[in-house]
């Protein structure tokens, strides 16, 4: 068996594959000072024949250990994952479909933002409700390729 154990989800350890979206580190107050603005987190990239759009997604939930054989990349468009829950969820992303995955588990109070043409797993919460606003490129275009492993891999817990 194939398995991978997650690692928390920090900037540096996911900066290959995209943004992690914070409250956390440099800031500026607003709103009086009663609100921290955490600035341009996230660098989204629609390409040229796109537009940002935000859609709502509801996951079913998913429990470690969690076993998947199928990436996907969408190659015309970055895509970023907010959660509207509390909730930690499950990240996967691979360099390639030949490389090794690797899983990151996020806090309960991070999102995600994939940054374009990253191969990663489909959306796992690990909670019920796995409700996320999701911003990403709407067009008219193809957006996305798959890629099933020959055999499966397992995220353990940690």
């Amino acid at each position: 068996m194939r398995t991978l154990t997650p690692a928390p989800l920090t900037a540096a350890a996911f900066a290959a594959f995209g943004d992690v979206l914070e409250a956390s580190g440099e800031h500026r107050l607003i709103n009086a000072g009663l609100c921290q603005r955490h600035h341009d987190r996230a660098g989204l990239d629609f390409g040229d024949a796109g537009r940002a759009g935000i859609s709502i997604f509801l996951a079913e939930p998913r429990a470690l250990p969690y076993s998947f054989d199928l990436i996907e990349r969408h190659p015309e468009g970055s895509q970023a994952f907010l959660p509207m829950t509390e909730h930690p969820f499950l990240v996967i992303v691979a360099a390639s479909p030949e490389a090794t995955p690797q899983a990151f588990l996020t806090n309960g109070a991070q999102g995600i933002n994939l940054h374009r043409g990253i191969w990663h797993g489909v959306l796992a919460p690990l909670h019920a409700p796995g409700l996320f606003a999701v911003v990403d490129r709407i067009g008219t275009t193809p957006n996305l390729e798959e890629h099933r492993y020959t055999a499966p891999w397992t995220v353990l817990a940690p």
